[in-house]
């Protein structure tokens, strides 16, 4: 329970901890720095000695139960270049004053486990560790240019508005993770622009109401598996691994950061890359409007993936440079709008797309269908029919009727390889004659040139009629054209008595017959089907 505010002063209180306690009742800032910059940067070596260090219980004394703040104004604990000695302990508190430090050190680890808050500015301190497990605030919680030695735990936590951790470095706790966030929920924005984490970012189940930002970001975790592992987070509207403009504005003197240090760069200008070193993981991940890679980089190991099982969002912007090594697993997504490259994806081996749905393709740059098809055959070291039917309908409902056909020949053509002897002869013939129905024209070519051939070959032939009183006029032409239109009776086929190798010839005219009519007919089902 939270004890009630006393005015009592505590009598052993140093000369900075009673400037701490007078600020704090009047709400204005205890500035105990020097004006050196050298002197005043909380992650130097510089040792700041007594006179700027408070003790963490008189801080935590002043937050859970301070004295009440002098007749018109509010009580808060603002603190810049202050050293705060001993573990600051405040797990299942409540901390009513607004609370901002700037360019703090903390000797021991910070303690928020199942605390709430109204506002938690940190901004630019030196923190061993910050655990924070289950913390709730009501409004922000602001971490921008701090450096944690061992880790950051925001595991269940909540946070009222946004989570602020821009130009933040973070090093590996003992079990290898920066940034332990399962389960956190944020309801606006999660700002991290040009964080650095060195060890795994895990944000398993984790929810942002508005938009998350990891521009010009650099996650590291080579010894791992993952460097970003957010399976199942959801982000209302834009997930951003994106690059970074640098011309910006720095930070200014105000207290409070700006929320956005620069735009996604155009080309031109000076830009951070989004860095990725070990895994990404996002699957089951739904996004309101996008995920974004523009100018992201991934360096993965073998064994590593960036893994979008079975994620779900309207627009997907796969512009990053291509991973050299691992792979880029797409299976079971669902995308509305693909946007991508053709230097964006890995070769044979690194892709998987089986069950890929995506309604509409808008490349980037020169991406022709010759390129999308090897796309497709990278990520099919097995053959499988379903990417190239999505290509093709996809295709199609976008009116590219001529490249949508060219993708199920190439599907028929890589069908055709994995066939035994007979099938593969007989996929063969189809391709050859009529290219497995998708040009028509190729048969009725086919088949002119072999009546033409026929009705010149049968002109120097006038044969006896079988019955002498029951025949009909001789045409060469017209038998011709009997012997290849099977099923089709012009009345010339079995009225003339051919011999030797006349018989041959029209036996050769009927088997061509059949074998283009037979494979017109395939064709023409395939077609039906695809229609």
């Amino acid at each position: 329970m939270t004890e009630a505010r006393t005015d009592e002063e505590p009598a052993d209180l140093t000369a900075s901890e009673r400037r701490m306690w007078d600020a704090y009742r009047t709400g204005s800032v205890c500035d105990l720095s020097t004006r050196a910059a050298d002197r005043d940067d909380p992650h130097s070596e510089h040792v700041w000695g007594p006179e700027r260090s408070v003790r963490a219980r008189v801080v935590a004394r002043l937050l859970l139960h301070g004295p009440p703040p002098v007749p018109g104004r509010v009580a808060s604990l603002k603190l810049r270049g202050v050293r705060i000695s001993g573990r600051l302990e405040l797990s299942g508190g409540t901390v009513a004053p607004y609370v901002e430090l700037q360019s703090c050190r903390f000797d021991s680890e910070v303690q928020l486990s199942e605390a709430r808050f109204g506002t938690l500015r940190m901004v630019n301190c030196a923190i061993p560790r910050l655990e924070a497990a289950r913390l709730h605030t009501e409004g922000d919680l602001h971490l921008p240019r701090c450096r944690v030695a061992r880790g950051i735990r925001l595991t269940d936590a909540q946070i009222g508005t946004d989570l602020l951790v821009s130009q933040a470095v973070v090093q590996r706790d003992n079990k290898g993770r920066a940034i332990a966030a399962d389960g956190l929920s944020v309801a606006q924005d999660l700002q991290g622009e040009l964080l650095e984490a060195y060890g795994e970012v895990s944000m398993r189940g984790a929810k942002v109401g508005v938009s998350m930002n990891l521009r010009g970001a650099r996650l590291r975790n080579p010894s791992g598996r993952f460097a970003l592992n957010a399976p199942q987070l959801t982000v209302e509207r834009t997930l951003y691994l994106t690059s970074i403009a640098l011309d910006y504005a720095a930070y200014g003197g105000t207290s409070t950061p700006p929320y956005g240090l620069g735009p996604t760069p155009v080309r031109g200008r000076r830009a951070r890359y989004f860095e990725c070193l070990g895994g990404l993981r996002l699957d089951d991940g739904r996004f309101g409007d996008t995920i974004d890679f523009y100018g992201a980089r991934f360096t993965l190991t073998d064994e590593q993936e960036i893994s979008l099982r079975r994620i779900q969002t309207p627009e997907f912007r796969f512009v990053g440079e291509r991973p050299e090594q691992g792979r880029v697993v797409v299976s079971g997504a669902k995308v509305v709008k693909l946007v991508d490259t053709s230097t964006s994806w890995p070769g044979p081996g690194g892709l998987s797309i089986e069950g890929f749905v995506y309604e509409n393709l808008a490349p980037r740059g020169h991406f022709p269908l010759s390129r999308r098809l090897e796309w497709v055959a990278a990520a099919t070291p097995e053959f499988s029919p379903e990417p190239y039917e999505r290509l093709a309908a996809v295709l199609r409902a976008s009116g590219e009727d001529q490249e949508a056909r060219e993708v199920l020949l190439a599907k028929q053509r890589r069908r055709r390889a994995t066939l035994p002897a007979a099938p593969k002869a007989w996929g063969y013939l189809q391709d050859w004659t009529v290219v497995y129905g998708y040009r028509p024209g190729r048969a009725a070519l086919w088949m002119l040139v072999l009546w033409a051939a026929g009705a010149f070959t049968f002109s120097q032939l006038d044969p006896p009629a079988i019955k002498a009183d029951e025949h009909p006029q001789w045409s060469a032409a017209l038998y011709a054209l009997d012997l290849l239109l099977p099923v089709i009776d012009l009345g010339q086929q079995g009225q003339w008595k051919l011999e030797g190798g006349w018989q041959w010839g029209a036996a050769g005219l009927v088997v061509m017959g059949w074998i283009l009519a037979t494979t017109v007919a395939a064709g023409a089902s395939r077609l039906l089907r695809r229609g």
